[in-house]
């Protein structure tokens, strides 16, 4: 299905000027690394988290008892969508910059170094401003910032590996 628009690009399986001119083309992306890019980034940020259970308990100023309560409310499962949701977006969004880098640029270092670059321009700015507003523990700063440092790069690779 294409689509029309009002200064003559169509909107479809391409993107092409309707003027002449050069055809002007923009990769599609491979929706399936984006879903296994997607899936083994929440693994590892499952294994993160894990790994730091008591530290993140710690944090949180709240005993594993606690915290074994909070699990048996009701939509305690909720954040574990939100976070496989959160990662199929960034998943597909970093395939699409990816893309743009151009021909047989779509490798896992480029994965990687796009990857770091954005989690240092924006994932770490963010957060900092964000944590040092609210108050939160500073522990759990460095536990979120290094979780999402491993999404990222872990997408990246992935993408890179299996392509764009």
């Amino acid at each position: 299905m294409e689509v029309g628009l009002q200064d003559g690009w169509t909107i479809g399986r391409r993107i092409l000027p309707t003027t002449g001119g050069n055809v002007v083309t923009f990769s599609t992306v491979n929706y399936l690394a984006i879903v296994i890019a997607a899936a083994v980034a929440w693994l590892a940020s499952a294994a993160w988290y894990m790994s730091l259970s008591r530290h993140y308990t710690a944090a949180l100023a709240k005993t594993p008892q606690q915290m074994a309560e909070d699990r048996k409310k009701p939509g305690a499962f909720l954040p574990y969508v939100y976070a496989l949701v959160a990662n199929v977006i960034i998943a597909w969004m970093l395939a699409g910059l990816l893309a743009h880098l151009g021909v047989g640029q779509v490798t896992p270092r480029n994965g990687i170094v796009s990857a770091a670059f954005l989690w240092f321009g924006f994932v770490l700015t963010t957060m900092t401003v964000n944590y040092s507003f609210s108050g939160r523990d500073r522990r759990l700063l460095f536990i979120d910032l290094g979780n999402w440092l491993i999404v990222l790069v872990v997408i990246g690779a992935v993408i890179g590996a299996i392509g764009a």
